[in-house]
């Protein structure tokens, strides 16, 4: 049966990527609604007309008349929706399964429309799951939110492997999260001063958008991801242990009770978890080429150096804080990042402009939208002002 899809952030990393998991696979999908930011309007335009959706939304609406222009340029005839709102509603748009592979905490309104609508949402946008944890775990069924990111489908896939009756949190000794390092790894804090945009944006191991990989020098991106699995788990922040693992091919373990540890392997390629995401809870075959056991393997793990990357632990403590903190943690670093990238920051003052901007917040419960937004508003306006952007 053909699985028919929304996909969310189509022109970005994980949106082609999945697209190509989806042109490989005509029979299983069916892509049913595009939505982008606007900034790639002829890319989204020419996926309108490969994949023929029934609706094609851009967040920005100044983007809409030249996505109208291409649209009627490849004879596209599809619903156009703009703004927001626009990707909200395509979220929702009829269809099995949504992927929201939208980049930072914009992602937000989408995720709970797609599961206010009772989509299937496979989630490659952890901010919104971060910023909005107690609203969307409240909206979200039994089985309805379905992890993207490499490290937590490894983590779906080793608890479905050793309980496929059902997820036991009490079976469970920790989960073991996985980091490459970065470009960075090994360096103490003192020699991390100097380090230029174009080096932070040299990740070791994956190709991805300008953001995420310098959350990934930083380790903010695994700071989020222990708040992720948290959050998708139901595992205790005491319980979630990350490891630097350079070389990539263990995406994340989970050490039970009696002692056993259960990994999940494969070369690094984003195409697996997602195309595992779609056809969940089966396989799509083919989607990426296995481990070669034909060769030679060494592979590491080395403990986290907090002291030089400190992301990790600040992301905890902003974890068990709850509420609007997570929003604040991600919006303040969001801001960070594009002043390092504009040269307006060093390369340490991400994470310690982050935790200053956290140290100040008071933190909320978070029960409402709009609460959270206030929350992330704030964080933005005094990120600018401490970086030297307001």
């Amino acid at each position: 049966m053909t699985r028919s899809v929304v996909l969310l952030g189509s022109t970005g990393s994980i949106g082609t990527q999945s697209l190509d998991v989806i042109a490989r696979n005509p029979g299983g999908f069916r892509v049913a609604a595009l939505a982008a930011g606007g900034a790639r309007v002829d890319l989204l335009a020419r996926q309108a007309a490969e994949f023929r959706p029934e609706a094609v939304a851009v967040a920005d609406p100044a983007a809409v008349p030249a996505l109208r222009e291409a649209l009627s340029a490849l004879g596209v005839t599809a619903k156009v929706l703009a703004g927001p709102e626009g990707v909200a509603e395509a979220a929702a748009w009829p269809s099995d399964m949504v992927l929201n592979g939208i980049t930072g905490a914009l992602g937000l309104t989408s995720t709970l429309a797609a599961l206010k609508a009772g989509r299937t949402l496979a989630l490659a946008n952890k901010e919104s799951l971060i910023v909005g944890g107690p609203l969307v775990k409240r909206l979200a069924g039994p089985g309805q939110l379905i992890p993207v990111d490499s490290e937590h489908s490894a983590l779906a896939q080793c608890l479905w492997a050793a309980s496929p009756t059902g997820h036991d949190p009490s079976a469970v000794r920790r989960l073991i999260v996985t980091a490459s390092g970065g470009p960075f790894r090994g360096r103490p804090r003192a020699e991390l001063t100097g380090v230029t945009p174009e080096q932070a944006l040299a990740h070791p191991t994956w190709s991805m958008g300008p953001v995420i990989t310098v959350n990934s020098a930083t380790l903010v991106n695994k700071g989020l991801e222990v708040i992720e699995a948290h959050l998708l788990f139901d595992i205790g922040f005491d319980r979630i242990t990350v490891v630097v693992h350079p070389q990539s091919m263990i995406h994340s373990m989970v050490e039970f009770t009696d002692g056993s540890v259960v990994a999940q392997a494969s070369p690094p390629d984003m195409r697996l978890p997602i195309s595992l995401a779609l056809g969940w809870p089966g396989r799509v075959a083919g989607a990426a080429s296995p481990v070669d056991w034909t060769r030679a393997h060494t592979w590491t793990f080395e403990p986290l150096d907090d002291e030089a990357f400190p992301a990790v632990a600040l992301a905890r403590h902003v974890g068990e804080a709850g509420g609007t903190a997570p929003a604040v943690y991600n919006a303040a670093n969001e801001v960070c990042v594009e002043a390092f990238l504009a040269g307006r920051l060093p390369f340490p003052g991400i994470v310690d402009t982050v935790a200053a901007v956290v140290a100040e917040h008071t933190v909320t419960e978070a029960g409402s939208v709009e609460e959270v937004l206030a929350a992330d508003t704030w964080a933005r306006v005094r990120a600018r002002e401490l970086t030297g952007a307001a």
